[in-house]
């Protein structure tokens, strides 16, 4: 492969993934770091995974929140893979503080992108751009949707992605030049990880297993592999017809949180020992959403609709998740194990 590719946010769960599977494609890789110090982690992350030579992996120091080196992060590149998102290490009480940096970041990228005549870039967004507002349950959920801004219990973290999703296509269809445009809407990811820097999602077993979680919600979720949704990006880049298109990244069906506590103590009793065994009712987070904005949240996740289609990924680009719902889920276990994240 003579193509480069730019991956923005190097460091995270689902970029160096990415970048392990261009690497391993032939493609010459660029990577944006909001700190060039963090260069070492990715290489030893890289190494640990079988990546022997670094002669065609780059790296530029570059943070979504400014325009420095942008531009220099775009030179000679043929792709983007827009994956990194702002970072908060505490959730601000203005929400707009999430929102903001969310739509300016993928605007700047956009920009700096369409201006180095770049070919493509791929977006990562959001389930929670998508299917959030279908709560008809006989309906497939697809890429045709989109969650509605003024859902009642939509995290700030679900509205930053709809709206940086909802900039992305405004900058391309006003803006955008020749630049061609994708996105991939991730459900919740899991997977095995590269190293113990984990995503979010794993946060939903961390409470599982930690015993905080006294008694189960029953609510359902849809699940995909980390490698998954690398390899779709990767096609959704190279694929002629998946520009102007969206897709969502979910393995096929749907598993609910006491099924997950159940194979967790089925699969992998020796960390599952303090695992609930007891399910909440639903009319519990119903009462509770009244009061309590954590509980709002939960409601919506019971009323939304979980039969999620992936068929437009699988027809148009020819993905198909290599794991199940439980095989994604038991991949995170070994993987929290192997790197001391649980005991």
């Amino acid at each position: 492969m003579s193509d480069t590719v730019l991956v923005t946010g190097g460091t995270g769960f689902v970029g160096v993934q990415i970048i392990l599977q261009l690497l391993q494609k032939g493609y010459n890789v660029k990577t944006t770091l909001r700190s060039v110090s963090s260069k070492n982690k990715v290489i030893d992350t890289l190494k640990s995974n079988g990546i022997t030579t670094f002669d065609n992996l780059a790296f530029v120091e570059a943070d979504l929140s400014k325009d420095d080196n942008w531009e220099v992060a775009m030179r000679g590149c043929d792709y983007v893979l827009s994956v990194a998102s702002p970072v908060f290490f505490t959730m601000p009480k203005d929400e707009n503080e999430v929102m903001r940096p969310a739509v300016d970041g993928i605007v700047r990228v956009l920009k700096a992108a369409r201006n180095a005549s770049i070919k493509r870039v791929v977006m990562t967004s959001n389930f929670g751009a998508v299917g959030f507002s279908n709560k008809n349950q006989n309906t497939a959920t697809t890429e045709a949707d989109w969650t509605d801004l003024n859902e009642k219990g939509l995290s700030p973290y679900e509205k930053s992605k709809l709206l940086a999703e909802r900039a992305a296509w405004d900058f391309i269809k006003k803006e955008g030049g020749n630049l061609e445009f994708a996105t991939i809407n991730p459900v919740a990811i899991l997977g095995p990880s590269l190293s113990a820097h984990i995503s979010g999602s794993f946060r939903i077993l961390e409470h599982l297993l930690d015993g905080s979680m006294k008694a189960i919600p029953n609510i359902p979720l849809n699940i995909v592999d980390v490698r998954d949704v690398a390899d779709l990006h990767i096609r959704a880049m190279t694929n002629p017809n998946a520009n102007g298109q969206r897709f969502i990244a979910s393995a096929d069906g749907q598993i609910s949180m006491p099924e997950i506590a159940a194979l967790l103590k089925n699969k992998t009793p020796n960390v599952a020992k303090r695992v609930s065994t007891k399910t909440l009712p639903n009319w519990v987070i119903y009462l509770a959403a009244l009061f309590n904005k954590q509980a709002k949240e939960g409601a919506l996740l019971l009323r939304m609709s979980r039969n999620v289609s992936n068929t437009k990924a699988k027809k148009i680009l020819g993905w198909k998740p290599i794991s199940t719902n439980e095989e994604a889920i038991l991949a995170s276990i070994n993987s929290m194990i192997k790197f001391e994240i649980i005991k």
